[in-house]
């Protein structure tokens, strides 16, 4: 496992501190499971928000729903 420096509020460290010492685990195991819980909610934000500044930018181009139905045989 790659080390990693992080630095996080005091209130953070506060409570990532206290709940370490209550649960007998460590901080670095709380950390790595709510970056395990999380990044991929990040990871889809990130795509989602480069995907809408193209769109802005024409670059991109939509569909409505009723034409992705023709273009896949699925209206009715």
């Amino acid at each position: 496992m790659a080390a990693v420096s992080v630095r996080l509020p005091e209130e953070l460290k506060t409570r990532l501190v206290r709940l370490s010492e209550r649960t007998g685990r460590s901080r670095t195991s709380y950390m790595v499971e709510a970056l395990k819980e999380h990044i991929s909610d990040l990871e889809a934000l990130y795509v989602a928000e480069q995907r809408l500044i193209k769109h802005r930018a024409g670059r991109s181009k939509s569909y409505t729903q009723k034409e992705m139905e023709m273009r896949y045989g699925l209206a009715d």
